[in-house]
């Protein structure tokens, strides 16, 4: 049995005698006393709880992540630095974010005040911010009920990307150690391979063992209903599944690649991909998850799948006997069943380009604008001919079945017809026979049907005149752009 090895406010701390489902926010509060994060809702909503971990980007450059000590499982700290707010005072002297917070008086009862400013932590060293939206963004995962957001908005304006050359910037070049373990405590264990051979000769060895990755799901069945899985399999330091190679069709992801990773490095390559992310779950939730686990866990209200349906993804799925590859329709089989036989993985998902001149877009509904669950979700994809005709749709849906899935009859209602206001909307009743929704606290079956139709007449409007292009800031569903524009 391996010790647990991670450092915490760069001190050494070692553990043998905790369960594997023990979150990280568990132990900073109850083994090492530093109260500073606080548990607010355990499932990823309020960001009380969030501590800021030095991790390296798919190029190997280092940079700090900012994520939901509630949703990480301790051993998947194995080897790396974690950092609380009760790190950032030195010598007696607050930090930067700290000045700020006091001098716009950006806290008033204080509980999720450590969260708010862990998150502006992280965006203080951040290089790439440069738009506003991206502000909105970093902190939409601290959803505090009782400071004026203004004062808050204004620390992070006044500081973000500044990158200050001081004692916390300098960590950030301290070597990180191995994060391979095999850890085990009262019969419960927990393995992170640092190869596929190691991955694969794990899964035989314990074929009922779940396959982990960021946890950001799993951590939910911990803190909500109090599970402690017997076996769980990290991918995270398994080199194969962290990449993202650009190919002549267009990119391969491994499946442990976090959003955030795929976010900065496709950046704005996939319109419909990047459209999606801006508004998937917040930004200390993306630093964790990953593309694999969103489309390992089936959900039919998952944020990526309805993308890649459109964009006609396809995916690997590697065993220790070989790999196969399969489009990703294929992909789900059922309410959180998928095409994985056992001992196998998704390894790969791969993106096509998007041709010049194609129609691509997505979009998401839900009952408010960031950390939300989709009600109803579409991906779409229109080739037109040179006569105006659609000659090649693809439209995916979330929230409309118990997976996520192409609207078939539709798209073929659509195709061959003239790329026309009155085509799409007679287009939109065949939705009616590709799906029947079911009513839920998220919305009824007749609001979803009504929301699913107007998705689609609404991808219409906004890409009659050409290819969708980003919006500076993510203010709408549907962006609609003015006549004569």
């Amino acid at each position: 049995m391996d010790t647990l090895r991670l450092t915490v406010n760069d001190e050494l701390v070692e553990t043998r005698d905790l369960p594997p489902s023990t979150t990280l926010l568990k132990f900073l509060r109850e083994r090492l006393g530093l109260c500073g994060a606080k548990e607010g809702c355990a499932e990823g909503d309020c960001g009380a709880c969030t501590v800021v971990v030095q991790d390296r980007r798919l190029d190997g450059t280092p940079c700090f992540r900012a994520v939901n000590s509630c949703l990480v499982l301790l051993p998947m700290m194995q080897g790396r630095r974690v950092y609380t707010v009760e790190a950032l005072q030195q010598n007696g002297s607050p930090h930067v974010i700290q000045e700020a917070m006091a001098k716009h008086q950006g806290s008033q009862c204080g509980y999720c005040t450590p969260g708010v400013v862990m998150s502006l932590v992280e965006a203080t060293y951040r290089d790439d911010l440069r738009e506003g939206w991206q502000l909105d963004d970093q902190l939409a995962g601290n959803i505090c009920r009782c400071t004026g957001y203004r004062a808050i908005r204004e620390v992070a304006q006044e500081l973000a990307s500044s990158r200050p050359a001081d004692a916390f910037a300098e960590r950030l070049h301290r070597e990180l150690e191995p994060r391979r373990l095999s850890y085990e405590r009262a019969g419960k264990r927990y393995f992170s391979p640092g190869s596929l051979k190691e991955l694969f000769a794990i899964l035989a060895a314990h074929p009922n063992a779940r396959i982990v990755a960021g946890g950001t799901d799993l951590a939910l069945e911990v803190t909500k209903r109090f599970r402690e899985p017997e076996a769980l399999v990290s991918v995270e330091a398994v080199p194969e599944l962290r990449r993202v190679e650009r190919t002549a069709a267009g990119w391969d992801v491994g499946a442990a690649v976090t959003l955030t990773e795929l976010q900065e490095t496709l950046e704005a390559s996939v319109t419909p991909l990047e459209k999606m992310l801006r508004v998937f779950a917040s930004r200390q939730i993306r630093n964790r998850a990953t593309v694999g686990g969103n489309l390992c866990n089936a959900s039919p209200i998952g944020d990526l799948a309805p993308v890649m349906l459109a964009l006609g993804a396809e995916l690997s799925l590697a065993s220790a006997g070989g790999t196969r590859r399969i489009p990703i329709e294929r992909f789900f089989l059922g309410y959180r069943k998928t095409a994985l036989e056992p001992g196998e993985i998704l390894s790969t998902v791969h993106l096509p380009r998007v041709p010049e001149g194609v129609r691509a877009s997505s979009y998401k509904v839900s009952k408010r604008r960031e950390l939300d669950i989709s009600t109803v979700a579409m991906g779409a994809f229109v080739r037109l001919s040179g006569d105006g005709t659609a000659s090649d749709v693809r439209l995916g849906y979330g929230g409309m079945a118990a997976t996520p899935a192409r609207a078939h009859g539709t798209e073929a209602a659509l195709a061959g017809k003239p790329w026309t206001e009155a085509s799409v909307r007679a287009a939109t009743e065949a939705l009616e026979h590709d799906f029947q929704p079911i009513s839920d606290a998220r919305g009824s079956a007749w609001y979803r049907m009504a929301v699913a139709k107007n998705l689609l007449v609404g991808f219409y409007f906004e890409t009659g005149e050409g290819p969708v292009a980003l919006d500076p800031r993510p203010t709408s569903t549907i962006h609609l752009r003015a006549r004569g524009a």
